[in-house]
């Protein structure tokens, strides 16, 4: 950075957390939100069935709140090396560094950090995000990068996801992130509709519809996929390469599909096997004799009962005495 007429130049950045950003915050807020209002209403639930509302709204708020919050997140491949490398262009001055990229289905996130972070009279700590979102063009976004002058280092890693490099991965990861995003909404609606049908008093066909979202979820980590069958493009840093690899996001993910098959499979199970049992865990009696079983004791009124006892009898008679 340069003097100006005797002053630093400010040049706004694009600054963008490549894990935590806005986004993540209010969708991670709104699930607290609605956990905690069920969390409330928690001690109305009586007896056993508290234990498993509890289990069931915890469980489906989990992979609600992954399924929305990793369509925000920049780590779904992850890479960082540490090098020493030039900092600014025109200038032969080196830093040590660690270099870093950061993957996300909207965009790419490039991190450059010190090591130290102060070095050459500068605080060497940028987060740069380049989005490949429809409607916003990278191309430009980089344009912008060489306007504001960014180290070397970014402008380096960012020009390999363009759309102008020869490597000709921008347009793979965009594409393979706007699949997985489609289908990951996908999977949140089926998840809307499965918790619907669990309520039902059938909820089997909750379960067929937690091991569709579980398949979706499953086809959004394919589609992002895809990306690995395209020639690799390497990164080189002097004698290190940068390479990115699955991040936390792909695999919580992954994780989340394998809990809905895991649902979905027991669920189906106890409706072939032990439908009285699901019944119970999803608090849906059929007769009052199941109402008596799942609530406890119920008050009877004794002139009731012997009403009904008599009433039994072959030689009883009601007679109505008119006042």
């Amino acid at each position: 950075m340069t003097l100006f007429n005797g002053i630093y130049p400010f040049y706004p950045q694009t600054r963008k957390p490549f894990v935590f950003d806005v986004d993540i915050i209010i969708v991670i807020i709104v699930f607290l939100v609605i956990a905690f209002s069920f969390l409330l209403i928690l001690p109305g639930i009586r007896g056993r069935a508290r234990l498993y509302w509890l289990l069931r709204v915890i469980t489906s708020l989990f992979i609600g709140g992954v399924i929305v919050a990793v369509q925000f997140t920049s780590d779904w491949e992850s890479g960082q090396v540490t090098a020493n490398t030039t900092y600014k262009s025109f200038s032969p001055a080196v830093v040590h560094a660690d270099v870093g990229v950061h993957i996300g289905l909207a965009g790419v996130n490039i991190t450059l950090v010190g090591k130290p972070v102060g070095q050459l009279n500068e605080t060497i700590n940028y987060n740069e995000h380049f989005s490949w979102l429809f409607g916003e063009n990278y191309y430009q976004d980089f344009q912008e990068g060489l306007q504001r002058g960014l180290p070397n280092p970014i402008l380096y890693v960012a020009e390999k996801f363009s759309d102008i490099s020869p490597c000709g991965i921008n347009g793979q990861y965009r594409i393979a992130g706007h699949y997985a995003s489609a289908t990951l909404w996908v999977a949140f609606c089926a998840w809307l509709v499965s918790n619907m049908l669990f309520s039902m008093p059938v909820p089997v066909y909750g379960g067929y519809m937690t091991l569709v979202t579980g398949a979706f979820l499953i086809f959004a980590l394919l589609s992002f996929s895809t990306v690995r069958n395209y020639p690799v493009c390497v990164i080189h840093f002097g004698s290190t390469a940068l390479q990115p690899i699955y991040g936390v996001s792909f695999w919580l993910t992954l994780a989340t599909g394998l809990l809905c098959f895991l649902i979905a499979a027991v669920v189906i199970l106890l409706h072939y096997v032990r439908p009285d049992l699901l019944k119970a865990f999803f608090d849906l009696c059929e007769d009052e004799e199941e109402d008596e079983g799942m609530l406890g004791e119920v008050y009877i009124n004794p002139h009731m009962a012997q009403i009904k006892t008599l009433s039994s009898q072959p030689d009883f008679k009601l007679t109505i005495k008119n006042s």
